[in-house]
């Protein structure tokens, strides 16, 4: 049976033992906080469905094997495109737990660390993190391994290490630069618009509405294939930062997509700043609403530790326009309502983050005003063409912005 000690940051620290079970159909694992961990007065719950106690807390794989693992652990293993390259690197039939323990220890998303008995870690794949000098090679690799993943044997091993437990199906990889850790999103092989600059493009224009967002910027904007950096909020120089996805803060485990608010629940929980949070997400519908976003699902949204238990909502990153007719969120408004991008709905449920109707109106229409009069300077400013424009115009002028523009009358 296959196990790893849990253990946080740099420091090595131990919180407790994962132990992986499987017999080739069926996984399922178990998880128990080490006594000295809960015997610390500096201790806290990994997320909501571990809560602090004695004895194991089992996960069974179903319909979606990677329930196998307790969801902060799913957080910290790979998503679709390095699950990809670690396949090609390592081999095929890699359990849940290889996933987990063999990426790349170093880049490895939030603080969970999984060592071996010598307290060293289990991963597998650890070649050295690229400089943003090495962008171009990165580029070309990863181009590489769209083009003929079963050939590229070479440009999977060394892009799995540095893709770490990156989520998404999108080819990125995390570099160092300017002191910080950053992931970078490559324009993929299947591209027909320009992804990576607009992704940069909205989250600037997110934050010039005031929202909480990730630093992102476009290196080669020059070229037919620019690259997206986002500085890893999970870092603070050489400390990592817990994290949980708002899926595992939530303790989901359906296919189905959950509801803004049932996170706004889980923030009254667990946030030491639940007014703020609150406040912040319902904005980040609008938002996702007044900009076509079609990536809110719930490992869009997340939390990092704050200290004393206590979690708050983590920058916005991932957001992403796509001009569309059929204007759906991945992540409902209201529990139990439809999964329509309405702005109608939007304010309807505005209570339920504590805002008042009137507050809601006001920031709904000035979070509107500020995309319409700067969404095409955003995106020029980031070297899109006059076609550029025009393929989004759809994602940014619709009906939701013109309902969101006459809310002031």
């Amino acid at each position: 049976m296959p196990e790893a000690i849990v253990a946080l940051g740099e420091g090595k620290r131990v919180v407790g033992r994962l132990r992986f079970e499987t017999d080739g159909r069926r996984q399922h694992s178990q998880f128990e906080y080490a006594a000295e961990w809960l015997a610390a007065p500096d201790r806290f719950a990994l997320s909501p469905g571990l809560p602090l106690r004695e004895g194991g807390h089992f996960s069974a794989g179903r319909g979606d094997r990677r329930s196998a693992l307790p969801g902060c652990f799913s957080d910290a293993a790979p998503d679709s495109w390095g699950r990809a390259l670690m396949t090609k690197a390592l081999g095929g039939g890699l359990s849940e737990f290889d996933y987990l323990v063999l990426s790349d220890d170093r880049t490895r998303q939030g603080a969970l660390r999984f060592l071996g008995d010598d307290m060293e870690p289990l991963s597998d794949l650890t070649p050295p993190i690229p400089r943003l000098v090495e962008l171009d090679r990165l580029r070309a690799l990863a181009h590489r391994f769209e083009r003929d993943p079963g050939g590229a044997e070479e440009e999977a091993r060394d892009l799995a290490g540095v893709a770490g437990s990156l989520g998404g199906a999108r080819p990125k990889a995390n570099v160092e630069g300017d002191g910080h850790l950053w992931i970078a999103k490559f324009t993929s092989a299947q591209d027909t618009k320009p992804v990576e600059l607009v992704e940069v493009a909205t989250l600037k224009l997110a934050a010039k509405c005031g929202l909480r967002v990730a630093e992102a910027k476009l290196e080669m904007r020059d070229s037919d294939s620019p690259i997206a950096l986002i500085r890893r909020f999970d870092r603070r120089g050489n400390t990592r930062i817990p994290f949980i996805s708002a899926r595992t803060a939530l303790d989901w485990d359906s296919d189905e997509g959950g509801f803004y608010t049932d996170i706004a629940d889980v923030i009254r929980q667990i946030s030491s700043k639940p007014v703020d949070d609150l406040h912040e997400l319902w904005r980040r519908i609008v938002f996702t609403i007044l900009v076509s976003n079609k990536d809110d699902h719930l490992k869009n949204h997340g939390f990092i530790y704050a200290g004393g238990d206590r979690w708050r909502l983590s920058p916005a990153f991932d957001i992403n326009p796509s001009p569309s007719r059929h204007r759906v969120l991945e992540t409902g408004i209201m529990q139990g309502g439809s999964f329509d991008a309405s702005l109608d709905i939007a304010l309807e449920a505005c209570e339920f983050f504590d805002l008042t109707p009137t507050d809601a109106r006001q920031q709904a229409f000035q979070m509107a005003q500020s995309i319409a009069s700067n969404w095409k300077q955003a995106l020029r400013d980031e070297g899109a063409s006059p076609g550029d424009l025009e393929t989004f115009a759809d994602a940014f002028e619709h009906t939701e912005t013109l309902r969101a523009l006459q809310l002031k009358a």
